[in-house]
């Protein structure tokens, strides 16, 4: 087997650039087009195509792709037990989670699992609730957290926190004293939310469209903290759940008021793993910890507005 074909195609077809590709093996691009040359003739087809746009896989490198990334990823988890049974408790986590958690939670959570697996490293990822999913099923992510994930096969909940979408507006603005607000008034205002791909932006484009209203949606992101700033200009609201702007409502510079819409009424947070896929020993009491923190968001509501993990 050409062990070193293999794992160079791998990084080609992850970076679809063979220059990059040859910066992480830490060898000559020349050294990557030749192994590549091997293989292809090994194989009797063409992995790649090369054009003025960059490299593309061929349908024999798309499979071969999917194989290599597993067999990799594989490869690194049996490195991983081999060196827990030896007592060093060492590995890598790789956790995708949308960009709300990144501020309190994650962290405080990843603190907490670090005074017990010092030697375990975490690689985090933000991306939208769509991309997360999809990490998963490519096994490029171990762990996944996203808002109100589409049930989809091979995708396991292992836990689970709600809470309503809150409109979030600067203390300044007009709608600051308010008790509760409808669906209607949001949509009267300037809005900056998350792109479509994202949970939240899927559920309040929802409840638009079932109500039968029109969002005028200024700004349009794949950042949490803009949407957040652009709330505490008062030029803009923005919805989220206290879970990723706990810290802002309780320095003032942001108000969550309650929305009166059945859709906005619970967004859930969920840790999903592929439900195929065996853990390593570093993801598999990661998980045990993040999930357990989420249990404690729900036993205690006021956390998720207070002290987040």
């Amino acid at each position: 087997m050409n062990f070193n074909g293999y794992r160079y195609f791998n990084e080609v077809a992850a970076t679809r650039s063979i220059r990059r590709a040859a910066d992480r093996l830490h060898v000559a691009p020349s050294a990557v087009s030749r192994q590549l040359a091997i293989l292809e003739h090994q194989l009797g087809t063409l992995l790649l195509e090369r054009s003025n746009t960059g490299i593309q896989l061929t349908a024999a490198g798309l499979m071969l792709e999917r194989y290599t990334r597993h067999m990799f990823r594989d490869l690194e988890r049996v490195q991983e037990t081999i060196r827990n049974l030896k007592g060093l408790k060492q590995g890598e986590v790789k956790i995708w989670v949308m960009e709300g958690l990144v501020k309190e939670f994650l962290p405080r959570t990843i603190a907490a699992f670090n005074e017990k697996f010092p030697a375990i490293r975490f690689q985090v990822v933000t991306e939208s609730s769509d991309r997360i999913v999809e990490a998963l099923i490519r096994d490029e992510a171990d762990i996944g957290v996203v808002f109100n994930a589409r049930r989809r096969p091979g995708i396991e909940v292992v836990a689970e926190h709600t809470e309503p979408v809150r409109c979030l507006v600067s203390k300044d603005h007009v709608f600051a004293g308010r008790d509760s607000l409808t669906l209607a008034e949001v949509c009267s205002q300037q809005v900056a939310i998350h792109f479509p791909s994202s949970g939240i932006r899927q559920i309040f484009d929802h409840a638009v469209a079932r109500a039968r209203l029109t969002a005028d949606v200024i700004v349009s992101t794949n950042n949490l903290e803009l949407t957040k700033t652009m709330a505490m200009t008062g030029r803009a609201l923005t919805l989220s759940p206290l879970l990723a702007a706990g810290r802002e409502v309780r320095d003032g510079s942001l108000v969550a008021i309650p929305v009166e819409d059945e859709d906005l009424a619970g967004v859930t947070s969920a840790v999903c793993v592929h439900r195929d896929r065996q853990l390593s020993y570093a993801a598999n009491e990661f998980l045990k910890k993040i999930s357990t923190d989420f249990h404690a968001l729900n036993a205690r509501p006021e956390l998720a507005a207070a002290r987040l993990g």
